[in-house]
């Protein structure tokens, strides 16, 4: 990347983040400054897109600017303000995609590294932390390689979908060059219906025994490393909605071990209720096999590899064959990627739901500490 180039996207974020502050804030969002990045206990935006990248920086000086100008993008977009005007011979300096002005909208944008990140292009391979690999294939998955890893991810979550595609225009256009999507992955949050915890594209309620967002000491034992940072796992996994369709309703709860309707365990009466797994050592009421039982078995022994979970729906049409192509982007964040999400993975190898979901791709990527203030950017611990 020439120093011109550089000094075209530095000029960009700069001026964009100034203007933005003399035209105010057009809606609450969440603070872009702090010790963590906000999208991890931001509570879930009705829209996101979760997008990997190959890094195409030339060295590692250029590698900085690239992490510079995202997080120079990212905190313009997420204040939102009146992009400025390069001049009538020049292409305009924003897409128009949201208005002349951009709205904050509740925007986040969460930036992760990959462990490709850390091999020998940008001398960064001592800078690699421990517990970051790259995402094993686990004995039920389906994982498409052009799916799959990626130097960054970028995680763009907002109240409204044209906010989201804005955000990833802008920031693909701003750092044209120095790195190209590899996948991309959109998702939407389903209201309660009719009130409860959101539902997945099976009619299962998505998340009810969660960890508490609002906990600080939950966070920092399941999520938060002392740096700020939390290792992020994207999973992207295909329902085969068709021949769910076709499974008893019976049989549907016995695979998850909840109530369709309310989202209650099978020993239970509400959402809420706790199953009472020690009361039922054969499976009388919950089955051994049940994807409540195995995820999550309520034992001191499980309950280290608890996960903030943080899912969203998609529905990409159909494949060339014409069946639905339907699923779930499943989000988590947590302190130690095999110790939490893949030793749950473990106790759900051979899950009877594994016949009707297809995981496909994703990655591993550790969301980076936050960003101190105007002068700090993502990632900039790595360079010192």
């Amino acid at each position: 990347m020439s120093s011109n180039r550089r000094d075209f996207l530095r000029g960009l974020g700069a001026g964009a983040a100034s203007v933005a502050i003399g035209g105010g804030l057009l809606k609450q969002t969440p603070a872009f400054h702090g010790i963590h990045q906000a999208g991890i206990v931001t509570p879930p935006q009705a829209q996101a897109t979760h997008v990997a990248f190959d890094v195409l920086a030339d060295n590692r000086q250029d590698l900085g600017e690239l992490l510079r100008t995202i997080t120079d993008r990212a905190r313009f977009l997420t204040t939102g303000g009146t992009p400025p005007e390069i001049g009538i011979a020049g292409p305009p300096s924003d897409s128009g995609v949201v208005g002349p002005s951009v709205p904050g909208d509740n925007l986040t944008v969460t930036l992760g590294v990959g462990a490709s990140l850390f091999d020998d292009r940008y001398g960064l391979a001592a800078r690699k932390p421990a517990a970051l690999t790259a995402m094993p294939a686990f004995p039920d998955d389906h994982l498409d390689p052009a799916r799959t890893h990626g130097d960054i991810s970028l995680q763009l979550c907002a109240d409204n979908r044209d906010t989201v595609v804005h955000a990833l225009r802008d920031i693909a256009r701003h750092t044209r060059g120095g790195m190209q999507i590899r996948w991309r992955a959109d998702g939407f949050v389903s209201p309660p219906r009719p009130e409860g915890t959101p539902r997945n594209l099976m009619g299962f309620r998505d998340g009810t025994s969660n960890l508490d967002i609002t906990d600080a000491a939950q966070m920092d034992r399941f999520v938060w490393l002392p740096d700020g940072s939390s290792y992020q796992v994207i999973r992207i996994i295909r329902m085969l909605v068709e021949f769910w369709d076709r499974v008893s309703m019976v049989e549907q709860e016995r695979m998850f071990g909840r109530r369709r309707d309310t989202g209650a365990p099978l020993d239970g009466n509400h959402e809420k209720d706790t199953p009472d797994f020690a009361a039922d050592p054969v499976g009388e009421a919950i089955p051994l096999t049940a994807h409540i039982r195995r995820a999550n078995p309520r034992t001191p022994q499980s309950e280290p590899s608890r996960i903030l979970r943080r899912p969203y729906n998609y529905d990409k049409g159909v494949d060339p064959v014409g069946d639905l192509d339907q699923g779930l982007v499943f989000v988590c964040f947590q302190r130690d990627p095999d110790k939490q999400f893949a030793e749950i993975q473990r106790r759900l190898a051979g899950e009877p739901l594994v016949d009707y979901i297809q995981p496909v791709g994703g990655g591993y990527f550790l969301a980076l500490p936050g960003v101190r203030d105007a002068n700090d950017y993502l990632g900039s611990y790595l360079f010192n």
